[in-house]
């Protein structure tokens, strides 16, 4: 009698490659990378995650540049590796070091590969949005981060290159077996092939994209990897060691465009991400290695950004089911405005209940001030008790520190200019920046006596403030224009009792557009009450 094998394990494992032979795969698929590089003069770029994908076709490239006369080495191949800053340190410090391998390697052997290490743009870095402008932490329905930290580095390195040259392709380590819908989407692709294993690239221009290790596995990329040097002098089992310290899924990869998957369901991510329910990855490193125990107040500050007020049963979600818990979506709303960003009040109507709420903003001042120092404290611990190799880690920049400075006191007019003594209370050090004191409108004592006067009254300080910072930023300027409307826009803003008096004008208003759409001589003002 057979014994019945475990459940979801297949009856037929398929061996690797398909039956053949490693050398022979290596020595077919090196021969094509040759032909196709010396076939025209397009400059590559190589997406370089360090994860084992993308150093499984760098490998490839490598050893098949390698056996080229140095007379056909024309052209160059770029290896972009994309710094959100917010990286798993671990696997940032990894990338970070292979890089300088890699680019001295090349030097000596003489090959055309140029690594990148590309970061976001200041006012796109994940903590001046958070932080500094006060946006929520991402979810699937507002995954802002995507865009700003990964897309647009990588992309506008990518038209620079086109631009130079008229022309690029770009070398995946994309696979079809990663999901069903990557390997629809690549076999979409395939059918729109202008030459042989080039597939273009429906969001770049005049790009075209080559995937040498689109029809592998997981065990042939491994197979490859722990069979086959790693060329630039980096030790592959090092990176396996780095995997087998995690969970399972796949690296994250060169995101290109908003239909690559997020970082945060692939194996290696940024440890902010808060698009998963947990970080396993940076969770199992600190449980399986007690070396990496020191990550643990990044582990808590992300838990903290993922759900301020705790998990629940969210009915509203479109993919509730019964038990299943997330961060509920309005567990967050203490700590947001309920204005959005321009001060307006929006609305939607809930399905669970039909009821008409405000669509809350960024978070408040009280919240973001927090993040800050949370932030700051926990990258003084972990300089002070982690391994000497971290003991510089930078969490944030000192140029991030700086815009969100910018923004906070210019342009969300919260003079107090608070975040020097947040710096000195978290790290014990002053802050190296100059003084605002002849920027602001009131000094910190003017401050607190004019939020004594408010009593309380939090919607207010703020409106008075704001009309102080505007009437200070326009009393230098030599012609005026746009005083007023700043002042009313303040105004506007600030005019409201409290949250509920706001939703219900936002209601009113709403009413009126509605009823005016069939009577066109009612008066705003009269019907819903608004200001003059």
């Amino acid at each position: 009698m057979n014994t019945p094998l475990p459940l979801g394990v297949p009856s037929v494992r398929r061996l690797p490659f398909d039956g053949r032979s490693l050398d022979e795969v290596v020595a077919e698929l090196t021969e094509e990378v040759r032909e196709l590089y010396t076939a025209d003069e397009v400059p590559w770029v190589i997406g370089y995650s360090g994860g084992k994908d993308s150093t499984a076709v760098l490998q490839l490239v490598w050893t098949a540049l390698q056996e080229l006369p140095a007379e056909e080495l024309t052209k160059p191949v770029h290896v972009i590796s994309t710094d959100t800053l917010v990286e798993n340190p671990v696997v940032a410090a990894w990338v970070t070091t292979s890089l300088d391998t890699m680019q001295k390697a090349a030097a000596e052997h003489g090959l055309p590969i140029q690594p990148h290490r590309l970061t976001p743009e200041l006012k796109d870095t994940f903590w001046v949005n958070l932080i500094g402008r006060g946006y929520p932490a991402p979810r699937p329905k507002f995954r802002w981060c995507t865009e700003r930290l990964k897309i647009k580095p990588s992309n506008s390195f990518i038209r620079n290159v086109v631009a130079a040259h008229g022309e690029a392709i770009m070398v995946l380590g994309i696979r079809k077996t990663e999901s069903q819908a990557r390997a629809r989407a690549m076999e979409k692709h395939e059918r729109r092939r202008v030459r042989d294993r080039l597939s273009p690239n429906a969001n770049l221009p005049n790009s075209l994209v080559y995937s040498p290790v689109e029809d592998w596995t997981n065990d042939d990329v491994w197979e490859f990897l722990m069979q086959k040097p790693n060329p630039w002098g980096y030790n592959n089992q090092d990176l396996l060691t780095m995997y087998q310290g995690a969970s399972a899924d796949g690296e994250c990869p060169l995101v290109v465009d908003s239909t690559t998957p997020s970082c945060g369901s692939s194996r290696f991510g940024c440890w902010t991400c808060t698009l998963v329910e947990q970080d396993k990855s940076m969770t199992a490193m600190i449980q399986n290695d007690e070396e990496k125990e020191w990550m643990t107040p990044l582990l808590e500050l992300r838990d903290k950004l993922d759900s301020p007020f705790g998990f629940v049963e969210d009915k509203d979600d479109p993919d509730y089911q019964p038990g299943k818990k997330v961060p509920h979506p309005r567990s967050d709303k203490r700590a947001r405005d309920f204005r959005r960003m321009n001060g307006q009040v929006n609305l939607f109507t809930r399905r669970s209940d039909g009821e008409t709420v405000a669509v809350h903003g960024p978070y408040l001042q009280k919240y973001r001030q927090e993040w800050l120092e949370e932030l700051l404290s926990a990258q003084t611990w972990i300089r002070a008790h982690a391994p000497e190799h971290v003991r510089n880690i930078e969490l944030i920049t000192l140029d991030e520190l700086h815009e969100i400075r910018r923004i906070w006191v210019f342009g969300k007019h919260e003079v107090e200019d608070t975040l020097p003594q947040i710096y000195k209370k978290a790290t014990g050090e002053d802050f190296p920046g100059g003084p605002l004191d002849e920027q602001l409108v009131m000094g910190a004592d003017e401050m607190e006596l004019l939020k004594e006067v408010c009593d309380g009254d939090e919607l207010h300080y703020d409106m008075v403030r704001e009309l102080l910072s505007v009437e200070r930023r326009y009393r230098t300027m030599t012609r005026r224009s746009g005083l007023f409307k700043a002042l009313e826009g303040a105004v506007q803003k600030g005019f409201y009792e409290d949250h509920d008096d706001a939703v219900s004008f936002a209601r009113r208003k709403r009413k009126w557009r509605e009823d005016v759409a069939t009577n066109p001589t009612l008066d705003e003002e009269t019907t819903i009450d608004a200001p003059a």
